[in-house]
């Protein structure tokens, strides 16, 4: 039988505000254990919480990015649970009245298509469990730790209608919302310190016109390449134990990276087993039109309209897609060529190759602070077009630049990389490379024209890449007679 994959995805994104949700402890990832806390944190007896209004104002942008709709009234929940890193045993989350509902994302490239946002709500995020020996799973280890540093920070839980199809549309869905949340600015983003988390949801069914399966949950992925290898392992488990006769338990499941399996964890809860009920120190947040529309004009350029915005410049999708995805500086950096006259495709493949390539030697981490503009850039690339630089001598020359040692016209004089474009000193340096090759020439001569490459490099090379390669090549022609 063929089975068709189901799936939605739950994406928590830890917001970069300065302090926590409910409280005023800093909301650093990378302070001491346990240093972070307060009474409110710790859900000691009579801390009442005070929200954070900067986080509710990240989550609306975030809504509003999404195409949602922002409730004019949310409340919070408590959501009652027993975990060792929850101090309250409980977590104030929401339930039927989220901050934000019924938006979607567009998601393009190889995997298209629209996927439902159902609700977009505020919460607070856990503390962190750290299990000691065996192999690193709870159920092997000696010993756990718990640092409470992550309770009370805040949450954005993102979810969505089961629209998803594919293990590879999973993925493609969470590296555009990723690319979102960071142009909005409401978190770092970083998955590798857990501040973008995806749990995701899967079932098969024969068909699209069948009833939907029994949906097994996969917990806390935290990279791309965990979330599309765990959703396709479960869609392949899935319908093995179907073709085999089995049922599907509905379950919450555990990725194991290292075996590459999805592994049993818990029967799955309904939200009637964490007893919702309306958090009482807390009344409900009144979301006017106001405070809507003040959001609403601190949304930036979305991914999305930025990738749209650079094909209309003339570049490929492909290429777009690298550069709207790119960090703000390198954005910046291609923005400000094109802005100083650089044709777009030409400065988008340097920005994302030859930059980023120089970067990595030079063993910075970013353009933030560098040397290197828009405008120097356009100039460099100038040069190359009107054959004062080769290609391999701005590369140098932007080695230059970005170490400090001046524009681009200062460093390929100070380096002597200056092309050249004399045709008289070049017809010496091609009459000395055609008599130091007698027999390669005489082949040219006769017809054999792929040796024009050879004796072009022989000539940059005899110019320590100097030579205009277009001009050594046309008085190479003219030597040979052709």
């Amino acid at each position: 039988m063929s089975w068709e994959a189901v799936i939605g995805l739950e994406t928590h994104v830890e917001l970069s505000t300065r302090s926590k949700m409910f409280c005023g402890c800093p909301a650093r990832f990378d302070a001491p254990p346990n240093t972070n806390v307060c009474p409110v944190c710790l859900g000691l007896p009579g801390a009442l919480p005070v929200p954070n209004r900067e986080a509710i104002n990240r989550i609306i942008r975030i809504g509003l990015a999404l195409n949602c709709s922002v409730t004019g009234r949310s409340v919070f929940h408590r959501k009652n649970y027993f975990y060792a890193d929850l101090p309250k045993n409980y977590q104030i989350s929401q339930f039927d009245l989220p901050v934000c509902v019924d938006g979607y994302l567009d998601v393009g490239g190889d995997h298209p298509g629209r996927v439902g946002i159902e609700r977009v709500h505020q919460e607070e995020d856990t503390g962190k469990s750290t299990h000691m020996g065996g192999d690193g799973r709870i159920s092997a280890a000696e010993y756990s730790l718990l640092d409470f540093n992550r309770s009370g920070v805040p949450l954005v839980e993102i979810v969505t209608r089961p629209d998803i199809r594919s293990a590879a549309q999973a993925r493609a869905y969470a590296q555009e919302l990723r690319l979102l949340v960071e142009a909005l600015g409401v978190s770092d983003a970083r998955l590798e310190e857990g501040s973008i988390r995806f749990d995701a949801n899967v079932s098969v069914r024969p068909g699209p016109e069948a009833p939907l399966g029994t949906k097994v949950e996969i917990k806390n992925m935290n990279s791309f390449r965990s979330l599309e290898r765990a959703v396709a392992f479960e869609i392949g488990r899935q319908t093995a134990c179907l073709d085999g006769g089995e049922r599907i338990v509905m379950e919450t499941r555990h990725w194991d990276e290292e075996a590459g399996v999805t592994r049993g964890g818990r029967t799955k809860e309904g939200s009637s087993d964490y007893r919702y009920f309306p958090d009482p120190d807390l009344v409900p947040l009144e979301l006017d039109q106001d405070w809507k529309d003040e959001m609403a004009a601190l949304l930036p350029e979305l991914p999305a309209r930025r990738r749209s915005r650079y094909e209309g410049m003339g570049i490929d999708p492909a290429q777009a897609a690298t550069l709207a995805g790119a960090d703000v500086h390198l954005r910046g950096l291609f923005e400000g060529a094109v802005e100083a006259g650089a044709r777009p495709q030409q400065a988008g493949n340097w920005v994302s190759g030859e930059v980023v390539a120089a970067l990595r030697s030079s063993g910075r981490e970013s353009l933030a602070d560098s040397p290197l503009s828009g405008p120097n850039l356009a100039r460099l690339l100038a040069m190359v077009e009107d054959s004062t630089l080769s290609g391999l001598a701005a590369r140098e020359v932007l080695a230059g630049v970005l170490a400090g040692e001046g524009t681009p016209e200062e460093v390929a004089s100070a380096r002597d990389l200056l092309q050249i474009s004399d045709a008289g000193v070049l017809e010496a340096a091609v009459e000395e490379v055609t008599a130091d090759h007698t027999e390669e020439f005489a082949r040219l001569c006769s017809g054999e024209q792929k040796l024009i490459g050879f004796f072009v490099g022989q000539v940059m090379r005899r110019t320590r890449g100097k030579a205009d390669p277009k001009l050594a090549g046309r008085l190479i022609r003219e030597r040979a007679g052709l």
